[in-house]
This record gives C-alpha cells, structure tokens and sequence, in this order.
C-alpha cells in the first residue's frame, strides 16, 4: 500500500476532510428557526422557539436567555433506546450536551440586545453515526440565526443581538492518525477522542479531550487542534453560504 493509500479513510476522506456537511432551513413549520442539520450520517434537527420573558432568576436585568434542549430518538442508533421521559429522569450525558449547547449560543449573542425574550433550542437526534453533540451545535446556531432574523423582519429587534457564529467539530487520534470529523466507527477505535466548539473567528468556547488509551502528547493535541480550527472554519463558511440563501 502506498502513502497516498494510507492517508484514506474508510468512508473515502482524507485525514483533514469533514463528512458532506448539509442544512436544510426551514425544515419544520412553526418554529421561528427550524433546521435539519446532517454530518454524514447523523442528522439532527434543530429547533428555535422564541417566547416572551425570561427565567425567574433573570427578571428585571433587561437581558434575555438563551437556552437548549438534547434528545435522542429510540432509534437513532443500531438498537433501540428507550425514552428518557420513560425513565423518569435525563441522562447524565443528555444534561451534559444541552448545558454544552445553550453555552456555546451564549457565547455568540448579546443577551442584553436580545431583550427579556428567551431562546429555546430543541436538539433532537434523528440519526446517530458520531458526532451528534458538534452536529447539534453547528445546526443549533443556524437555527438560532433563523430565529433573531424572524424578530429583525418583524421591528421586535432594531439590530442582531448575534455577535459572530459558532460551531463545533470533532478530532481524534485513529491508529496513529490524527482525523477530523470522527463517524461511529472511527470514534468507537480512537485511541484520543476530542471535541472543539469554536467561533467563526477562531476563540475556543470549549474543548473536551479523553485519552481512551495511551495517554497523548502535546505534538498530538497541537494536532488535533489545528484540524479542528481547520474544520470549524468551514464550517462558519458553510453556515454563512446557507444563511445567505
């Protein structure tokens, strides 16, 4: 096998490249942001509701609240999960993904231009092939952009409260490899598994990173890092070309 050979993943990319990356805006009727994002395989759909006020502990501050919700469906996945509503209780890692998703549309918008309205963001997972926290993210935003929008075209807003965009990407390290944009397979293998959300002028909102084996050095998280800044970059380019349709 020559080099060239050896820089090809399984699904035919190479180590630097993300999966066909896809939007489609608009996707339900009634949310003011509604958008059916897809990394590859995954999908996840992606909807921002706007409602008047805000929770009690942000009343009378004159600034608004933007706020996420993660789910995934029971069959999202090779076999069936149950609901978590029929457990009675959420999940460590769904709590752990929405907080993650409402934190990283904060970091994007200015509460207060955005008024004592809050932003609700429904994240439900369709499909699951790695990465669905870093797809629901990146679809999250354009869903909330869609949303402010709405209220820019009905005069409820003088000027977009949105800051800059964010998205988010996954890294790892396969066999050696540092890759972008990790699919089920390649997560499940990986020896290091990271997750970066980034604004669209390159400021680290979170980073998450796991040795599942060896532990990695610094040479290998330099690595990683760059092809996420690489990644997330096209990324915002892709979410501007969608938003500008």
């Amino acid at each position: 096998m020559n080099d060239e050979n050896l820089n090809i993943r399984e699904d035919g990319r190479g180590p630097e490249d993300l999966r066909q990356v896809d939007f489609q805006r608009r996707f339900t009727r009634y949310a003011e942001g509604s958008v059916l994002v897809s990394f590859g395989h995954t999908r996840v759909l992606c909807n921002a509701s706007v409602e008047d006020g805000v929770p009690p502990f942000l009343r009378g501050e004159g600034r608004g609240w933007v706020t996420a919700e993660y789910s995934m469906l029971p069959r999202a996945t090779h076999t069936r999960s149950p609901r978590e509503a029929a457990r009675g209780k959420i999940g460590g890692r769904t709590h752990e993904i929405q907080r993650l998703i409402g934190r990283s549309m904060r970091a994007v918008i200015d509460l207060k231009s955005l008024g004592e309205r809050t932003v609700l963001i429904d994240c439900d997972v369709l499909q699951a092939d790695g990465g669905t926290r870093t797809a629901a993210i990146t679809g999250a935003f354009v869903a909330l952009a869609d949303a402010v929008g709405g209220l820019l075209e009905k005069g409820l807003l003088a000027e977009s409260p949105i800051r800059d965009s964010v998205a988010a990407v996954s890294a790892g390290i396969l066999k050696g490899r540092p890759l972008l944009d990790l699919n089920y397979e390649e997560d499940f293998r990986a020896a290091v598994d990271m997750n970066y959300v980034i604004t669209g002028d390159g400021r680290f909102v979170e980073i998450q990173g796991t040795a599942e084996e060896e532990p990695f050095t610094l040479q290998e998280m330099d690595a990683l890092r760059d092809l996420a800044l690489k990644g997330c970059r096209d990324l915002a380019h892709l979410q501007k070309i969608c938003l500008e349709r």
